[in-house]
């Protein structure tokens, strides 16, 4: 049996109809939300993982595209998990290809956790080691994909992890006042971040804009100031 096969018959063993449509209900996949028109299986984050596993040796980058190119929500995971695995030894040259690949399939990236398990390890890991062309990253932030911008912005966790926060920042600057509840959690989550490492850059940024970016981002940016400073950036 061809590996491509072999993964589409794995992901189906373990299907769940119940679960499906929890996971439907979760990732809003109705009509008009942002999710819309994707089809879950049912399956749990411990069986994805325990597929890519079996397979990241033996799926070639033809076997990653089929996978990614359904509206199957499994099928993509499983197809970005093995991406991503792929990246972790790769050399220069074919994690550009893979970062190529990423960036040209972003249509398929269509949800708020393929993004944030695969975005930071394939093109951030790959900016990481190319600076030079971060400048991708301020392209995809002025996006009109809801998914590409949150790409952009999940990204930067690959820099943030090295304790560099300009392009974070700068993504960030640009997402600011985004329309959509999803980047208001992801730059927040990313201010977040850096606080972690640096609580004085973070702050030096909320400084001159807490008082009219969104109340979500900033929640979720200073989770874990103490109470008395949380509440002053809250009182705005």
């Amino acid at each position: 049996m061809e590996t491509f096969e072999a993964i589409i018959r794995d992901i189906h063993i373990r299907a769940d109809k119940k679960k499906a449509l929890l996971l439907q209900r979760f990732f809003k996949t109705g009509k008009g939300e942002y999710g819309e028109g994707d089809i879950f299986l049912g399956l749990v984050m411990p069986q994805v993982h325990m597929i890519v596993l079996k397979y990241k040796k033996t799926a070639t980058l033809e076997d990653i595209r089929k996978l990614l190119e359904t509206n199957i929500h499994e099928y993509r995971m499983v197809a970005l998990l093995l991406l991503v695995e792929k990246c972790k030894k790769a050399t220069p040259e074919e994690l550009k290809q893979f970062a190529d690949f990423y960036l040209t399939h972003t249509r398929y990236i269509n949800n708020w956790d393929l993004v944030d398990l695969s975005s930071h390890k394939v093109v951030g890991r790959y900016l990481v080691e190319n600076p030079k062309e971060r400048n991708i990253l301020l392209k995809l932030a002025k996006s009109k994909s809801l998914w590409e911008r949150r790409i952009a912005m999940i990204s930067c966790a690959a820099f943030i992890g090295n304790n560099q926060f300009n392009d974070a920042l700068a993504v960030a600057q640009i997402l600011l006042h985004d329309e959509h509840d999803l980047i208001h959690k992801a730059v927040g989550w990313m201010l977040r971040e850096i606080g972690k490492r640096d609580q004085k850059v973070e702050e030096d940024f909320l400084l001159k804009r807490y008082t009219t970016m969104p109340r979500t981002m900033l929640r979720y940016a200073i989770e874990r100031f103490p109470e008395p400073k949380r509440r002053f950036y809250l009182k705005r």
